[in-house]
């Protein structure tokens, strides 16, 4: 059991990003503040335009969460637990949490049938300390609140102990034990998804490159807003106008035309009326233009992805080549979050079989992150299988095909072999009976009721 400090540092560190993950939820979600708005432009704005949203911090890390795709391990029986936990769906909102937030978190323990149970948790509710020495989560916790209390649970590696405190809000004080587990794991059951590549910092948002270069994308893309309201539209003007004199002395003349009015009138023969030319916003453009390529250069994201494309690329090649940087972004992504993924294999295995989690051998297989197009890729696959070099199996799995559609193909095919073998036995059987009907010897006859009989065989044999 953890001591009240113990308890108090690791609450705390729940609630020492809080202010960055909610900065950055902001981002992810569009609701960032107007950055650079001069008073000016909000005067002449008034309340027509609120906010801004380029949501471009939300593409860098869904293109990304979407390249990363775990479609197997190397032990079997990892996978049906997998699959009942949901977690063909769930690990994407792991990759999408960590790309966010810097960290995310999953539990594996067994629920009430002794089956491996998986949970995905957010870092805005959990921490762990870490051993300096090894790196190994050495305590977890995870903290939240129900409408009349707020509950905490801590994971050790030989026991787990439920926390509750009798007020909503609490943070690192009132908690008091309530139940006790013992972990027979040996093992924190908790697993920690983290973003980046430096050993001794949290985890980083995959977003924070491009945050300031957002706000200046949003503040152009306001300026040509505010310019199209106050000067992109065309100005009219008039002069030889005598001027409204208003009834109260103490306020000013004012203009007689009202800036709906779509006819304007005068007696007077000296009066004169013209427009004025429309601003150009080219200059925009081409800020936004050179905003866009330094977004693109420090997050891996290619013009077409940035609309900066004049038109679609050409083939598949030059697609692939646009995107190599966001490629390999993915593919070091799956190195950091395959040691991870391959630790949660390994608590499955153990609850699954009691042995230590340690001693589990299993290896995290993923879909290829590339852009690639289908025909391209089947026959580069096919010539590797004709050569001799891969099989059908790992073809499959080259071809992005998870575990239950590898299982479905080949089950798939083997009833395709069986009725062509049945379909050809029948019309070997049928040509001798019909030479025995044409008056042929008693040998044809035997050979007849052999191929019948190895028809049903193959027959019995299909349907087992």
């Amino acid at each position: 059991m953890p001591t009240k400090n113990e308890l108090t540092e690791i609450l705390q560190k729940i609630d020492e990003p809080v202010a960055e993950h909610s900065r950055l939820v902001r981002y992810y979600e569009g609701r960032q503040p107007l950055t650079f708005l001069s008073p000016e432009a909000i005067e002449n704005l008034g309340n027509r335009l609120s906010t801004v949203s380029v949501n471009v911090p939300r593409l860098v890390v869904e293109t990304i969460a979407e390249r990363l795709r775990v479609t197997g391990f190397t032990k079997p029986e990892v996978w049906p637990s997998w699959l009942v936990n949901d977690m063909d769906t769930l690990s994407s909102v792991v990759h999408r949490e960590a790309l966010l937030l810097g960290d995310a978190y999953v539990i594996v323990w067994a629920d009430s049938q002794g089956q491996p149970l998986v949970s995905v948790e957010s870092a805005t509710q959990m921490a762990v300390t870490i051993d300096p020495a090894t790196r190994a989560i050495t305590s977890a916790v995870k903290r939240w609140e129900t409408k009349d209390a707020t509950h905490a649970v801590w994971y050790g590696p030989d026991e787990i102990i439920r926390y509750k405190a009798r007020s909503v809000g609490a943070t690192t004080t009132g908690f008091e034990p309530v139940e006790s587990l013992d972990n027979p794991l040996g093992r924190v059951p908790v697993v920690q998804f983290r973003n980046g590549g430096r050993l001794m910092t949290r985890g980083v948002s995959e977003m924070l490159d491009v945050l300031p270069l957002t706000d200046a994308l949003v503040k152009l893309t306001t300026d040509l807003l505010t310019a199209s309201e106050s000067s992109a539209r065309p100005r009219r003007w008039a002069t030889g106008i005598e001027l409204t004199d208003p009834d109260d002395e103490t306020a000013e003349v004012a203009n007689p035309y009202g800036e709906a009015d779509k006819m304007m009138i005068s007696e007077a023969p000296e009066s004169k009326f013209g427009q004025l030319p429309a601003a150009d916003l080219i200059g925009y453009e081409n800020a936004v233009s050179i905003i866009m390529r330094e977004i693109s250069a420090v997050s891996g994201l290619p013009d077409h992805m940035l609309g900066l494309a004049g038109s679609n690329p050409t083939s598949a090649d030059s697609i692939r080549a646009s995107e190599a940087t966001l490629t390999a972004k993915a593919e070091a992504r799956q190195g950091i979050f395959g040691r991870s993924w391959r630790q949660v294999a390994q608590l499955i295995v153990a609850i699954q079989t009691g042995a230590d989690p340690a001693s589990v051998d299993v290896g995290v297989k993923w879909a290829d992150p590339s852009t690639r197009s289908t025909a391209q890729e089947a026959d580069a696959v096919t010539k590797l299988v004709q050569a001799g070099i891969l099989p059908a199996s790992i073809a499959l799995e080259r071809l992005g095909y998870d575990a239950d559609e590898i299982t479905a193909i080949e089950a798939a095919k083997d009833r395709e072999a069986a009725r062509a073998s049945i379909a050809d036995v029948q019309a070997r059987a049928d040509l001798a009976q019909n030479l025995e009907g044409r008056g042929m010897n008693q040998p044809a006859s035997l050979a007849a009721a052999g191929l019948f009989a190895a028809a049903n065989e193959t027959r019995e044999g299909a349907a087992s």
